[in-house]
C-alpha cells in the first residue's frame, strides 16, 4: 500500500502545557508523505483553545463544546481526514512523531491496513521506560486477553500508536466515547480478520502529577470492552 498522505489526529484536553511543542515536533518531522494535522479540542477549560486559535490556518481545529472523551474526540477527527490512513497522536509528549515514518514504511513494506507501535516489542522493551508497574502490567494483561479472544499475536494493545488504513476505518463503527476508543479499535480490526503488524517505538511516559489522565478504573472498562465486542 503506498501512502501518499497520512491523517495525524490529535486530541487535546487541557493540554496547554505541552500542545505547541508538539505540533511543532509534528510539524518538523519528515515522513515522506503528505501530512493532514487535525487538531480535536475536546471542551478544554484551560488555555489550550486560545493557543489554537493561531494554529487555524495552518491545520484543521475542531472544537467540542462541552468534553466527551478521548474516543469521541478521535471519532471527530476520522470523520474529518482524508489520508491514505489516519493515527491517533496524543498531545503530552509521551509518543515520538519520528516513530511515525518507520510506521508508513512498515505498512508499505507489507501492504498493511494496521500497523501498531509497540512500547514492548523487541528494543523498546528493554529501553522505554515504564508508566509505573500497574500501568506496565495492566498493558500486558490486555495484550494476552485480545489474542487470547482473537487470535492476534500482538505485545502492546493499549498503544496511542495505531496506524490505520481509511479503507479499514471506513468499514468499522465506532461507538466509544473514552479510552475504551484504544481496545473497541482493536477488537474490531481483529473482528474484520485483518492482520495487525507492530513495529517497536519509543516512549516517554508522564506521571499522574504532570497530567496523564488514564485511571485504573479505565483498565477494568478496557476489558469488559474487548469482551463484548468479541461475543
Amino acid at each position: 500500500m503506498k501512502i501518499n498522505k497520512i491523517s495525524i489526529i490529535i486530541p487535546a484536553y487541557n493540554e496547554a502545557k505541552t500542545i505547541e511543542r508538539l505540533l511543532a515536533r509534528v510539524e518538523e518531522t519528515d515522513l515522506g508523505c503528505e501530512k493532514e494535522i487535525i487538531v480535536v479540542d475536546d471542551g478544554s477549560s484551560d488555555d489550550t483553545p486560545d493557543i489554537l486559535k493561531r494554529y487555524e490556518s495552518k491545520y484543521r481545529i475542531i472544537r467540542h463544546l462541552k468534553n466527551r472523551g478521548k474516543g469521541a474526540a478521535v471519532r471527530s477527527g476520522y470523520q474529518a481526514a482524508t489520508g491514505d490512513c489516519a493515527i491517533v497522536q496524543d498531545a503530552d509528549l509521551e509518543y515520538d512523531p519520528r516513530d511515525i515514518g518507520r510506521m508508513i514504511k512498515k505498512a508499505e513494506e507489507e501492504n498493511a491496513q494496521a500497523v501498531f507501535g509497540s512500547r514492548r516489542l523487541d528494543w523498546a522493551r528493554e529501553k522505554n521506560q515504564k508508566a509505573g508497574w500497574i500501568y506496565h502490567l495492566g498493558g500486558i494483561f490486555l495484550s494476552a486477553l485480545t489474542n487470547l479472544l482473537y487470535g492476534t499475536k500482538i505485545t502492546d494493545e493499549p498503544t496511542c500508536y495505531k496506524m490505520v488504513s481509511k479503507e479499514t476505518l471506513d468499514r468499522i463503527d465506532l461507538k466509544a466515547e473514552g479510552f475504551e476508543f484504544c481496545p473497541e479499535l482493536t477488537a474490531k480490526i481483529a473482528r474484520l480478520g485483518i492482520k495487525i503488524y507492530e513495529i517497536p517505538i519509543s516512549y516517554f511516559p508522564r506521571s499522574v502529577r504532570e497530567g496523564k489522565k488514564i485511571k485504573i478504573k479505565d483498565g477494568a472498562i478496557a476489558i469488559w470492552t474487548l469482551i463484548k465486542n468479541r461475543f
